[in-house]
């Protein structure tokens, strides 16, 4: 799963990565630094997510973590839909509506899993190697309560590991390809499913960092810098 991820600027973007958000009408790296750098996000927190306006641009706002299905009586699932398993997506009754025509993307510099004993666990950062951002594959959706207000929500959809699986975690979230932006916003649910499976890894490192990471109420750069002595391990 992800639990914890982190976003924050300037965040670097390849050339093929800025076309895409060029045509797309999206100053992302604009975006991030005119918000506050976020180093622990933590679920039913809002971040950025990136959507759909129309056929051909997005949009990047705030959005609560843990999706909400409007039909939900209230917002207690979402924290229970932080993540949506890629396994059986279009068929379960939270997602199926969000994969049709709500998918956004969901900007990271990195994310955290932890490893070991119950009550011992070590939380690892695990970013690009280059400090390039990542954008996680994600649904969302509006919920509105008793008062009609709308609430967008959102959940990073999670897959079958790369090499980080081996070492820290048996779940990672999806991580598409430049290539892959345009198509997983615009595109027929049935040509944007298929880019689940195809997404490649990037180069990616892990280590070590501070516990204090598992707090919400903490929330600094301390978070995403290795332990002493530490050397980064390449997935």
């Amino acid at each position: 799963m992800c639990g914890r991820y982190a976003t924050y600027g300037p965040a670097s973007l390849s050339r093929e990565a800025r076309d895409v958000l060029e045509r797309m009408e999206l100053d992302l790296s604009s975006e991030i630094n005119q918000r506050e750098d976020r180093f622990n996000i933590a679920p039913t927190q809002r971040a950025l997510v990136i959507t759909a306006r129309d056929d051909q641009h997005a949009d990047v706002g705030l959005c609560r973590w843990g999706l909400v299905p409007s039909w939900a009586k209230d917002t207690s699932i979402g924290t229970r839909l932080i993540n949506a398993r890629r396994e059986g997506l279009a068929e379960k009754p939270a997602f199926r509506a969000a994969v049709k025509k709500r998918r956004c993307l969901v900007p990271a510099s990195g994310y955290f899993e932890w490893q070991g004993e119950k009550g011992n666990k070590q939380p690892y950062f695990i970013r690009p190697a280059d400090g390039g951002l990542l954008l996680f594959a994600g649904l969302w959706e509006v919920w509105r309560g008793e008062d009609g207000e709308p609430m967008r929500s959102y959940t990073i959809i999670t897959g079958e590991p790369g090499k980080v699986g081996s070492d820290i975690h048996d779940r990672q979230p999806v991580i598409l390809a430049p290539e892959a932006w345009e198509d997983w916003l615009f595109a027929p649910g049935d040509v944007a499913l298929p880019l689940l499976d195809a997404a490649n890894e990037p180069e990616l490192v892990y280590y070590p960092v501070p516990k204090a990471v598992g707090s919400p109420k903490n929330d600094d750069p301390s978070l995403v810098e290795p332990l002493p002595d530490q050397t980064l391990d390449l997935l």
